[in-house]
């Protein structure tokens, strides 16, 4: 591959208080085998155009601010190999079910607002005082729920699912992952709390069981998994109910 090689990239363009609706701006740039689509979006921003607005940070995969729509998947930039999209033009489009601030930046209010709804931390019936020492777990303890705690909130999940696209109301893959993350800590007694919220119809029933959000996480979460495990503890709840007496459930 020559130093001169270059690729094209197609990448959309908004600005909501100003454009009719999102339109396509077409750059090259160099295409260089460890180079991502993050780097090639820094080099047109530092280099071609420094009104692209989008987001990063770690560039490492972790803190999951770089999602976008890379040739129409849901993928962190900082991990899409430009040599991998060859011979282009590779088209790059803000995350999909999210409104859009500016070009490649989407709004996350919808999902931030969801979260606290599942309680995504521990809850306690009683807690302990320092004195008392650490809620200490064994590796077992700490396997259960390890694959749940992965999550970056990266929203390619949300991007993937047709679910949310379609229901806004759905609470989405995301949040239902991190409920079954705390439900699973041998530390937390707010299962039952989780369960009220998620029983209901924008909580796992929305679910219709596409697949795709596990299918698109970078952390390999899982979140269709998670959300087919509390199905089951809603379909225990409901039998439960109809056929034990309240004191005995």
């Amino acid at each position: 591959m020559g130093s001169e090689s270059s690729i094209g990239l197609r990448v959309s363009r908004y600005r909501p208080e100003s454009d009719p609706g999102p339109g396509w701006q077409e750059y090259d740039v160099p295409l260089r085998t460890e180079w991502t689509v993050l780097d090639a979006l820094n080099h047109v921003k530092n280099e071609l155009d420094p009104t692209l607005s989008f987001r990063w940070s770690c560039r490492m995969g972790i803190c999951g601010s770089c999602g976008m729509n890379v040739d129409g998947e849901p993928r962190l930039t900082c991990g899409t190999f430009l040599v991998d999209h060859a011979p282009g033009p590779i088209r790059v489009e803000p995350l999909a079910n999210f409104h859009v601030v500016r070009d490649l930046v989407i709004d996350m209010t919808d999902f931030m607002e969801k979260l606290p709804r599942v309680k995504p931390w521990i809850i306690r019936d009683e807690e302990q005082s320092v004195d008392d020492g650490e809620y200490l777990q064994t590796p077992e303890e700490l396997d259960a729920y390890k694959q749940f705690s992965m999550c970056i909130n990266c929203m390619l999940c949300y991007a993937a699912c047709p679910v949310y696209g379609l229901d806004p109301d759905f609470i989405g893959p995301a949040a239902i992952a991190l409920a079954e993350r705390y439900d699973l800590d041998s530390r937390d007694r707010g299962a039952r709390e989780r369960l009220d919220v998620l029983i209901e119809h924008e909580g796992v029933w929305g679910c219709t069981f596409v697949g795709e959000c596990t299918r698109v996480c970078p952390k390999h979460v899982d979140p269709a998994g998670a959300i087919q495990r509390y199905k089951l503890k809603a379909a225990k709840q409901s039998v439960m109910a109809v056929l034990l007496p309240r004191g005995a459930r």
